[in-house]
């Protein structure tokens, strides 16, 4: 029986694991058995850092919401205690970014949690019209205009809403923010 050569197949995993090891140093990028080594190794390595990255990115959150907690008198043990008792169910990642982000909404939370523990009875609804005003920046009224003319208008004092818009849709843009200056002066 005649024999199976491979070379076909062989030469193309090769090529997979040199093209995997393009910019390695030294003979890790041309030689397939250094090459192959290192993949292998930078395999394991991926695989540790994403978990080390998990670790890392919890102990921020917790810090970030220990800060938070603080700041109203709890601990931060407390304060998940207290998320139970309340049957709140945010996870870390969520409670960290409402304590940088909208303090205002992370006080609520603490303050529900702290009813808990004090065994008051707990507000089941935080106000969602707050917190849908606070994620949105405030404007007295929406410009149909490019965010450069906004910059622009802002820089040479000129109010965007008396501006009259050239562009599609009767969008202001640039030129028409430097035309509105140029007749004010």
């Amino acid at each position: 029986m005649a024999r199976t050569a491979r070379s076909v197949h062989a030469r193309k995993k090769r090529r997979k694991v040199l093209d995997q090891a393009k910019g390695y140093r030294g003979t890790k990028h041309t030689s397939y058995k250094r090459a192959k080594e290192q993949v292998w190794k930078s395999g394991v390595y991926a695989y540790e850092g994403r978990k080390q990255r998990k670790r890392d990115f919890r102990a921020l959150w917790i810090q970030r919401i220990n800060a938070g907690v603080r700041e109203h008198g709890l601990s931060y043990s407390r304060f998940i205690h207290g998320l139970k008792l309340a049957e709140i169910d945010l996870d870390r990642k969520i409670l960290a970014d409402l304590a940088v982000t909208e303090p205002e909404i992370f006080a609520a939370i603490v303050v529900q949690a702290q009813n808990a523990l004090d065994g008051k009875p707990v507000e089941r609804r935080v106000e969602v019209e707050r917190a849908v005003a606070a994620a949105q920046p405030e404007t007295s009224e929406d410009v149909n205009a490019t965010e450069a003319a906004e910059r622009k208008a802002e820089e040479l004092g000129v109010d965007i809403t008396t501006v009259e818009g050239s562009g599609q849709g009767g969008r202001v843009v640039v030129g028409d923010v430097d035309d509105a200056a140029e007749s004010d002066e």
